[in-house]
């Protein structure tokens, strides 16, 4: 068997030849028990016992110059882990019993047998061996425990933001993790990498983590040249940050160099929200919330800054100014297509909700824009069909989902929704006008006998005369009495080559007076009535 795994033995007692039998005349070896010492009294025991630190002991209780039972005390002090073996005649089974009291594992009757002496010794060994089992599993648990730390405590504030703890079960977590500090004078400061979904969703995931392992370091050494703080990650893009800091401007301070090595060693920018300053380790979700709620103010940010709970009005906010009849005025003019007004009222609208100091909540905000653009799929639904609208609302469901929304986004959202929905209109307001125009177009051609009067067309279509003559012009490309007048007169070169007579053609065309007729005929063929049709016809018909 291999030494290194062999029991060792220590032999004790104060008549040789009892210590001759026991160390010589068993096959220890085939026990897997050594022999690593003998000794005839208590205190050349004790001296072995020093030297060769044994895992089993066997020694007699009554001994010169120290007996077994003080002996048994001093190994134990020196070397908790050994197992005692007293040996004691029946007179001496007082001592015995003083001995296991004292941590001694077993005691063997004078006189005795080998086979009595191999037996305890075997169940001495067993027992040992699995104490030594149980103590290298405990050393792997603390090992693995101290491995684990750095994530256990990151649990453990994870949990400790969020929830309230009592201050003994705080403490004692506090120990067991051995939490680098002190347990007081906390202050709270959330940090969020800007923009992080859209800078890098398209890197890999290891380039990612070089990232966020670098922005923790710049934060880390930051903190540590002013506290001691410790740094966790609370999602992908953010990072909470407990540091000992009894001064709220001191705290701010930290925060404004945090922010600012971040912009300066590295590609990225973060937005800090720093809570309140808290004595004790149960009051530490209070700072968080506040943190949490200072950093909700970078809405109205590009990000790159800090904002601090104590810089912000803690008295109760009014309402933001909001005015139902500029909404009213931006709903007609969107439902009117007029892109200029409604971006002038949309314009308004958001400026009049942040136009208020102390700033408003800014989940207040974001909610009343979401509103308004649910008010432009409304009036777009008026116009349109579903299918139509609905790619514009699954792009707000899509806009909702971000990580982070800031004032600028939500108002460029806004934006891009009116403008479509002006487009739209205006779009379906130009193919509505194409057909009514055409309408009249037909009217005009069906009724060429009527006096056809630029008033009475667009009365037959309810629009007014200036609109209606633009209009006419532009889908045309022709002004309205010119119009009348060609398909007029197309109809007369017809009715000419029809043989019909200059006079029918006058009445038929509504003309009161045959050379009015003749007159605007020739100015707009250069030739007269009776020109045209020798010319078509031939001068001998």
């Amino acid at each position: 068997m291999d030494n290194k795994t062999m029991i060792k033995l220590c032999v004790i007692d104060d008549i040789k030849s009892v210590v001759d039998m026991i160390s010589k005349k068993i096959e220890w070896d085939d026990h897997g028990i050594e022999i690593v010492g003998t000794a005839l009294n208590g205190e050349e025991g004790l001296q072995l016992v020093r030297e060769v630190k044994p895992d089993i002991i066997l020694t007699d209780i009554r001994m010169p110059r120290m007996d077994g039972l003080e002996m048994t005390r001093a190994i134990l002090e020196f070397l908790p882990s050994s197992k005692i073996i007293i040996l004691s005649a029946y007179t001496d089974f007082a001592y015995a019993q003083q001995a296991i009291r004292l941590g001694a594992y077993d005691f063997v009757k004078k006189p005795f047998s080998i086979d009595e002496i191999v037996g305890a010794v075997l169940k001495a060994k067993s027992a040992f061996e699995q104490d030594q089992q149980e103590k290298t599993k405990i050393i792997e648990m603390e090992k693995k425990i101290k491995e684990s730390l750095p994530i256990l405590r990151q649990e453990y504030f994870t949990l400790l933001m969020h929830h309230q703890s009592s201050e003994m079960n705080a403490r004692m977590r506090w120990e067991f993790l051995e939490i680098g500090l002190v347990p007081k004078d906390f202050v709270v400061f959330i940090v969020e990498i800007d923009k992080f979904i859209e800078k890098y969703h398209t890197l890999p995931i290891q380039e990612i983590e070089l990232i966020r392992f670098s922005l923790q370091n710049i934060l880390e050494e930051t903190i540590s040249a002013s506290t001691t703080g410790i740094i966790f990650r609370e999602a992908i893009n953010r990072y909470v940050c407990v540091m000992n800091c009894a001064d709220n401007q001191m705290a701010a301070m930290i925060s404004e160099a945090c922010c600012a090595n971040v912009s300066l060693y590295s590609n990225c920018t973060v937005s800090i929200g720093v809570g309140i300053i808290v004595n004790r380790i149960q009051e530490l979700p209070g700072s968080y919330r506040q943190a949490l709620n200072a950093l909700s103010y970078h809405f109205y940010t590009d990000g790159n800054g800090v904002f601090s709970y104590t810089s912000m009005e803690v008295k109760e906010q009014g309402i933001p100014n909001y005015s139902l009849s500029k909404e009213q005025d931006f709903l007609f003019a969107l439902r009117s297509g007029n892109r200029e007004k409604s971006l002038h009222y949309l314009e308004e609208i958001i400026s009049d909700l942040i136009d208020t100091y102390p700033l408003p909540d800014p989940k207040y905000v974001e909610n009343v824009c979401y509103e308004i653009s649910s008010k432009i799929f409304r009036v777009m639904l008026e116009k349109f069909p579903y299918e139509t609208v609905h790619p514009l609302e699954n792009r707000l469901i899509d806009f909702k989902n971000k990580a982070h929304i800031s004032l600028q986004d939500i108002r460029e959202l806004l934006i891009n929704l009116c403008e479509e929905g002006c487009s739209w209109i205006e779009k379906e307001r130009s193919h509505e006008s194409n057909k009514i125009i055409h309408q009249v177009k037909d009217y005009i051609i069906a009724n060429l006998n009527m006096d056809l009067s630029l008033e009475h067309c667009a009365r037959q279509v309810n629009l007014s005369q200036g609109y209606f003559s633009n209009l006419f012009k532009k889908v045309l490309g022709i002004s309205f009495q010119q119009f009348v007048i060609h398909e007029k007169m197309e109809k007369a070169k017809s009715m000419l080559i029809g043989d019909y007579q200059v006079q029918e053609i006058a009445e038929e065309l509504g003309y009161e007076h045959r050379r009015y007729f003749s007159d605007i005929f020739k100015k707009h063929t250069g030739m007269t009535p009776t020109e045209f049709k020798s010319h078509y016809l031939g001068s001998s018909h």
